[in-house]
């Protein structure tokens, strides 16, 4: 059974580096991009960082650029959130999901997701 498993959130304060891990179990992340999501109460999932499977190419959003950045370790079957500079708006819980096809921006793209690891950033 495909799973994925987040871990690393915590509390930190504004200026602060938190590092999120993203493990596999049942299926190997390497053949999958991986989406790294965050969501706030009453808001819908939004993309923070993606990796691809083919070319391990990065997509990161705007709002995250030059302080995130996601990248794999396949003999640990697990993919990295390193996030510096943090930031009171980065507060969230943040999702890992692999898996599916299509807009790989939309959480829709993706058929597994993790629990999900609360982050939170005090000014």
């Amino acid at each position: 059974q495909a799973q994925l498993a987040e871990s690393g959130g915590g509390l930190v304060q504004s200026g602060g580096s938190l590092r999120l891990s993203c493990r596999g179990s049942g299926f190997t992340l390497e053949y999958n991009t991986i989406g790294w999501f965050r969501q706030t109460p009453g808001k819908e999932r939004e993309v923070v960082a993606c990796i691809s499977s083919s070319d391990s190419s990065t997509y990161y959003a705007d709002s995250v650029k030059g302080r995130f950045t996601i990248s794999r370790d396949n003999a640990k079957n697990t993919v990295y959130l390193q996030m510096n500079s943090l930031k009171p708006e980065d507060t969230a819980v943040y999702y890992c999901g692999a898996g599916g096809s299509g807009s790989y921006y939309s959480p829709s793209a993706y058929n597994y997701w993790g629990q999900g690891t609360q982050v939170t950033v005090s000014s």
